[in-house]
């Protein structure tokens, strides 16, 4: 005599028909070895189905009234709830066609009546190992998703704390609060999703390049690391001379995003994006910026886009040096800059867009006590 092992559950097995007689065979059938569920109908079967724990094996019976099983499998192969249930039809229908329809609804089987006991022992029996085999592959394959989800939100979460550490470490030195460095992504952001049906755009500005545009803006002026205090932080106009080595910040932010990349010995797609905004976003449409002189569509796309952002702020923002631009003249005078200093067409999406600029510009305002601490700091550092 064999019994059950302890802790091991039974498949369950669900037979569908209308007839008694048929159940009551079935349930003999299969109960030494099954859990055995009963449904005389459609409607029960399907209720069954959706109810936790599911059958892990459906026997349906074609001939019933109201549903007939043909119905009952199309709803089950219909339903993410139920749909990877194997359905085998039992029934008295052998024609060729009938079993044809049977399988092009998703039943993985068809065995005719009157059954053969052993026949349908053997038949559930490969069928279940055929489930338990998919149902493992399908866990497998949903474990390896998470873990690939998992995995990649931990790296965009390591690229949004470096990038947030460097622009830190820059905002130690500058002038600027961190506050700047969260209002220039949003206005780049902004300017970007703005044009990015625009036939000059459309091609480059797609979500992905939006998504690496708004984590790399805040690198835009990390090479000012490398500038002297005494330059840095000078309150007074610089001469031509300190103004040169001032200009250097764009190559020095390039030069250092570039060595952290040849360290990483592979190539980042948010870091090439960070690259030329640190380059080149000092460049000017007429070909008068530095640090190359580039012009027009020369200019990175990413670079023209922070060059309208990173003016806007220069102006309407508080320095501890100087007092805030209005609004309005800070559009003006942007707009006297169409197609001199900046590209035309993000001009003029800007001045579409210039209530937006102003709402973030005051969501990220800088406060009194933020531009306290800028000031102290700036005043250790000279003093040092």
């Amino acid at each position: 005599m064999s019994y059950p092992i302890e802790g091991v559950v039974k498949p369950t097995i669900l037979v569908v028909d209308d007839t008694p007689d048929n159940l009551s065979l079935m349930r003999e059938l299969l109960r030494k070895d099954y859990q055995v569920q009963l449904a005389n109908g459609g409607e029960r079967a399907l209720k069954l189905a959706a109810m936790q724990p599911q059958p892990d094996l459906i026997l349906l019976d074609i001939m019933m009234p109201v549903m007939d099983g043909y119905e009952v499998c199309r709803r089950l192969k219909a339903d993410a709830a139920t749909r990877d249930i194997p359905v085998v039809f039992l029934t008295a229908k052998a024609d060729v066609e009938d079993e044809k329809r049977g399988l092009e609804l998703g039943a993985v089987d068809y065995i005719t009546k009157p059954i053969s006991p052993p026949v349908v022992l053997v038949r559930v029996k490969i069928h279940l190992a055929l489930k338990a085999h998919a149902d493992f592959l399908r866990d497998k394959s949903d474990f390896l998703e998470a873990e690939v989800s998992k995995r990649t939100r931990e790296v965009l979460a390591i690229q949004d704390v470096t990038i947030l550490a460097m622009a830190t470490l820059a905002e130690t030195r500058d002038l600027d609060t961190g506050n700047h460095i969260r209002r220039t992504q949003h206005y780049v952001k902004a300017l970007a999703e703005k044009l990015r049906t625009h036939p000059r755009f459309a091609s480059v500005l797609t979500d992905n390049y939006i998504q690496m545009l708004f984590k790399s803006a805040p690198l835009h002026d990390i090479g000012k690391v490398g500038i002297p205090d005494r330059i840095l932080l000078k309150p007074g106009r610089l001469t031509p001379e300190e103004f040169e080595i001032m200009k250097t910040h764009t190559t020095l932010g390039r030069d250092a995003i570039e060595h952290a990349e040849i360290q990483l010995g592979m190539p980042v797609e948010f870091l090439s994006t960070a690259k030329e905004i640190a380059l080149s976003h000092q460049e000017k449409w007429d070909g008068s910026g530095y640090p190359q002189g580039l012009a027009g569509e020369a200019i990175p796309l990413s670079a023209r886009l922070m060059a309208v952002a990173d003016v806007y702020d220069a102006l309407i923002s508080r320095r501890v040096y100087k007092n805030s631009v209005p609004h309005e003249q800070a559009v003006a005078i942007i707009q006297e800059g169409r197609g001199v200093h900046f590209d035309p067409d993000i001009t003029d999406a800007f001045v579409e867009l210039q209530e937006s600029f102003r709402a973030i510009a005051a969501r990220f305002a800088d406060s009194d006590d933020e531009m306290s601490r800028k000031q102290a700091q700036i005043n250790s550092l000279v003093g040092a």
